[in-house]
């Protein structure tokens, strides 16, 4: 799997909203490798949009494609800040992305390790999927620089996300989640994902 992410902060929703529903509707049909989207803005107003191919080489004939370069000349002006994120190496987890979600968090952050904190994810699933019944899947994709990742996370409803945040943890899985980060991460709430 490979991941696109792409973030920006929304000046005109209007038109964001627009070209968010267009790109499914009429780009998608010819988009060879494509394995869907999540997208959504935060109620501060910056926009997630993370999308799957097949491979890289997809990705990159898609970004090529003359309409898909259409299609973001008219999507640009609704954003500012505007980032990308090009992502050859991803892990699912709990199953991966889920379009029955009722929320998505996507976190930003550093590893210190990240051989190790591939090691820790893999090793925590069953004990995950038993404490935090509210989350149905997620992924890991790493930036390809060392330690930085984005990490997009599948829940149930944002009531349940935000209940089993403040419920108590093991402290064990606690203590080894904040001991493989280098700096504490940031996250986006996407209180009304989209998916494709």
């Amino acid at each position: 799997m490979y991941v696109q992410i792409i973030k920006g902060t929304v000046v005109d929703s209007d038109l964001h909203r627009l070209q968010s529903e267009r790109w499914p509707a009429e780009l998608k049909p010819g988009a060879s490798g494509y394995l869907g989207a999540t997208w959504g803005v935060t109620r501060d107003g910056v926009a997630v949009t993370v999308v799957r191919f097949d491979s890289e080489a997809d990705a990159v004939a898609n970004s090529e494609r003359p309409e898909q370069g259409e299609w973001w000349s008219d999507m640009e002006p609704s954003m500012v800040d505007v980032s990308f994120q090009n992502c050859a190496e991803v892990d699912t987890m709990l199953g991966g992305p889920s379009s029955d979600a009722g929320f998505v968090q996507v976190i930003s952050g550093t590893v210190k390790d990240k051989a190790a904190a591939q090691a820790m994810f893999d090793g925590v699933g069953d004990q995950l999927s038993a404490a935090r019944p509210d989350i149905l899947g997620g992924l890991m994709a790493w930036h390809g620089n060392g330690g930085d990742f984005t990490q997009v996370m599948y829940f149930r409803s944002e009531a349940e996300a935000h209940a089993a945040e403040t419920a108590e943890v093991d402290p064990e899985v606690g203590n080894q989640y904040a001991d493989i980060m280098a700096i504490p991460p940031s996250f986006l709430d996407l209180a009304e994902p989209q998916f494709d």
